[in-house]
């Protein structure tokens, strides 16, 4: 009875239908436990019908489509789009001729209005704008019901079950009872701190056992806010959970999580290792973004599953050619089946995966993949080839400095064609020992690649820098 009296009162603040919600997740439900051959059609059902409301309500995808529509099986020729594109074309990209991209931006600006609905009927927030300029996403009713139902059945914290008819099952994602903290930006309208808001604001029992924090405050207060707030569920990015587990390991952060949930930025082996070792609790990741928000969720086994119900990736090469299993692709085309109100329709997503052959131990029939993710620069160094330029990838080089050198909060830089430069927070003796690790492992990896040698130097003492978002920015070439 409480619950109801809580929709009823909050229904016209936040974006919420319990009847989509409903329907969303014995949806979900079904798609979990259902063959490749079902999710294939549902996929090519929703996406008919994606298609149908593109070519109706959106000029652009009008005219991308042609004005007789293309055929469901030629959805493939059509050309990717881009974050800038659409952006650019904002008032021909969406379906609501109500959608102002101006009004928009003003009401993103305002942190106050972070959780509140847009026109009464959608929810809005930026991106972070580390692959380019932030864009605008808006999300109707119909996709918040699709991303709340993903995020209660699939991806919730270890050991937790999702109720099937529960009167919100969103909270299930939580764990009745536990305290809920979110380490995050908090300083701007991003997806991860806009939806918690509006979780909170459809019921205020949610709004007492859930909290924001800050990832850009002083870790020293944050490491305060968390230890007084004594969370169970733990959510923030690897970045950030590796550096809490560190002064988890000095016994200044003092929490007992029962759980600790990452997403946002790629989680190695040894970070993950290192981050259930010092909690004492398992790791559960993620992977979504702002245009789709939770495109993967992880199983017991470790393994990221696509929610292919309900979108589409498409790993593609430089030339947008299909990127073969178990090779890393260029970019990934994603496709989002839910959002009806601002189509998107093979957007170059940027981030680099690869799709994994055959199926999960687990036995769901969701395709696993693996994300090396985005945002970080490769670096190219000269090759002991004459002329030869080589490739020192991000992922291989945060690999080589978690696992082999045991450093989890840096950031490198590539300041000179050969020279690469190491900033730690450390100080002292343990800064001088961490450099010296990284530099023996760096300078052999890259001989191993066959670079020429490279001179790896460090800068003991620096905070590793964050964007807006609150992601950190690991591997950079240098600012000019």
């Amino acid at each position: 009875m409480h619950y109801h009296r809580a929709v009823g009162q909050a229904f016209s603040k936040p974006v919420f239908d319990p009847l989509r919600l409903q329907a969303a997740t014995l949806d979900v439900i079904a798609g979990g436990h259902a063959s490749a051959s079902v999710l294939a059609g549902l996929q090519q059902q929703r996406l008919s019908r994606l298609i149908e409301v593109a070519h109706a309500g959106s000029a652009l995808y009008r005219e991308r489509l042609g004005k007789n529509q293309i055929r469901q099986s030629d959805w493939l020729k059509l050309p990717p789009v881009t974050r800038d594109e659409l952006m650019g074309r904002f008032s021909e990209w969406v379906t609501d001729p109500e959608l102002d991209l101006q009004a928009l931006r003003a009401f993103t600006a305002d942190p106050e209005r972070m959780g509140e609905p847009w026109l009464g009927k959608y929810m809005v927030w930026e991106s972070s704008g580390t692959s380019g300029k932030p864009g605008i996403f808006v999300q109707d009713a119909q996709a918040l019901a699709v991303y709340d139902a993903l995020e209660a059945v699939r991806h919730k914290p270890p050991g937790r079950k999702a109720s099937m008819f529960g009167a919100f099952s969103p909270l299930d994602m939580f764990g009745l009872g536990d305290r809920y903290a979110m380490v995050t930006a908090t300083g701007g309208h991003f997806a991860s701190i806009c939806c918690l808001d509006r979780l909170r604001k459809i019921n205020p029992w949610l709004e007492a056992k859930s909290r924001g924090f800050s990832i850009q405050q002083p870790t020293d207060a944050l490491v305060q806010q968390l230890n007084d707030y004594a969370p169970m569920v733990l959510a923030t990015y690897p970045s950030a959970a590796a550096m809490l587990a560190e002064e988890a390991e000095q016994g200044r952060l003092r929490i007992r999580p029962t759980s600790i949930m990452t997403g946002g930025e790629m989680l190695s082996a040894a970070t993950r290792a290192r981050i259930s070792s010092a909690f004492g609790a398992p790791v559960r990741n993620s992977y979504g973004a702002s245009e789709f928000l939770p495109i993967a969720w992880e199983c017991a086994h470790g393994h990221l599953h696509v929610n292919e119900d309900w979108l589409l990736l498409e790993p593609v090469d430089e030339q947008f050619r299909p990127t073969p299993p178990g090779e890393f692709s260029h970019t990934v085309l994603l496709t989002n089946l839910a959002n009806h109100v601002q189509p998107l329709i093979r957007y170059n997503l940027g981030d680099q995966i690869s799709m994994h052959r055959g199926r999960c131990t687990c036995g769901s029939s969701l395709p696993v993949i693996q994300v090396q993710g985005r945002g970080d620069d490769t670096f190219r160094v000269p090759g002991l080839r004459r002329g030869q330029m080589v490739s020192l990838l991000p992922l291989a080089l945060c690999t080589v400095l978690e696992e082999e050198c045991r450093v989890f909060d840096f950031q490198l830089e590539q300041r000179e064609p050969s020279t690469l430069v190491v900033r730690l927070p450390l100080q002292g003796p343990e800064a001088a020992a961490a450099i010296e690790r990284c530099r023996i492992a760096l300078e052999a990896f890259a001989l191993a690649q066959g670079a020429k040698p490279i001179r790896v130097i460090g800068e003991p003492g620096c905070e590793v820098p964050r964007g807006r978002s609150g992601k950190a920015c690991r591997v950079a070439l240098k600012t000019p």
